[in-house]
């Protein structure tokens, strides 16, 4: 029988400092409504000193591993989706599996900015239809406030950091449409827009550097390519859009979220929407989506989904699954 990925568990994590716009106000030219009308965006949370990436990751990771029922014995590969690893290498992605006690198996991070998580996803669907994995952690972890320019009020009050995870497991069923899991997967880059969205620092510089952006190209490039990557990954799966339960974007801003889904002729009633809580966390923000969606009984087993994201790179993509 054919084999599916599918969703066997969920979870996620929040550091404790919640930073509101207001605090913004005593530092820039910024207000809160400025901020809430151009991005959507009312808080959003920041790690703690201390506090890293690979820590947040391992969090949710413990999370979803719950939800499924599950032990880190059980689990044969972590992808760990980030642009913010603890560290240049090793990856955060083996330093979550020593921190779950996990002795064997395979690790590894995938960096696609903020389309992370879906790159994840299509390659832990690629591992387990291949046979080489049945159980895979896939995570999406941040820690943006760290390459942050706190001078430039047009990035620094966009971004969040937090972490979350799904749980993979490969099970026979019935190679149509109502199967549970992933049902098909579209990805895509073009490395000629890395001007639009990048960090000005890294090994070339010998520098962490701050996130550059110039935020009205990227608006423009991610409507139109983020709705066109969701209508492939739909077509690819045997679905219309009538068919969505619910749209799980990449939450960066809700100018961008309603646009897109205006393009799919899809209600905002239908888009699972954690912006204004969260802000843009980059890989995180799909996987944190889910797993809130999931708390608050938004999403339901058995729900259609379609998730999709862009970012640097340009690199955008788009999952279609059914939960």
């Amino acid at each position: 029988m054919p084999l599916r990925a599918v969703v066997a568990g969920v979870g996620h994590y929040l550091p404790s400092r919640v930073v509101p716009n207001t605090e913004f106000e005593e530092k820039l030219d910024t207000t809160d409504e400025w901020i809430r009308s151009r991005s959507g965006i009312e808080r959003r949370h920041f790690a703690a000193e201390g506090e890293t990436t690979s820590d947040m990751a391992a969090a949710a990771a413990t999370a979803a591993m719950a939800s499924a029922g599950v032990t880190a014995e059980d689990v044969d590969a972590i992808i760990v989706a980030t642009s913010t690893a603890d560290l240049t290498f090793p990856s955060a992605a083996t330093m979550v599996q020593a921190r779950l006690g996990m002795t064997s198996g395979f690790a590894f991070d995938v960096q696609a900015v903020c389309a992370g998580f879906v790159y994840a996803l299509s390659n832990a669907n690629a591992l387990i239809l291949s046979g080489q994995a049945r159980r895979v952690l896939v995570i999406g972890a941040e820690s943006f406030s760290r390459i942050m320019d706190w001078t430039d009020r047009s990035t620094c009050v966009l971004f969040g950091d937090g972490a979350g995870a799904l749980l993979l497991e490969g099970r026979d069923l019935t190679g149509t449409a109502e199967d549970r899991g992933i049902l098909s997967t579209d990805l895509h880059s073009d490395g000629r827009y890395q001007d639009l969205l990048y960090v000005d620092g890294g090994v070339s510089t010998g520098t962490t550097g701050h996130l550059r952006m110039q935020g009205n190209q990227v608006f423009r490039h991610a409507v139109e390519k983020l709705a066109a990557t969701a209508t492939t990954a739909m077509e690819r799966a045997g679905i219309a859009p009538e068919d969505v339960d619910w749209i799980v974007p990449h939450q960066a801003n809700i100018r961008i979220i309603q646009g897109t889904a205006r393009k799919l002729g899809l209600p905002m009633e239908k888009v699972v929407v954690t912006v204004q809580d969260h802000g843009n966390t980059s890989a995180a923000s799909i996987p944190l989506a889910l797993s809130v969606g999931v708390e608050r009984g938004q999403i339901r087993q058995g729900d259609m989904i379609v998730t999709e994201a862009i970012g640097g790179g340009l690199a955008w993509g788009a999952v279609v699954l059914r939960w």
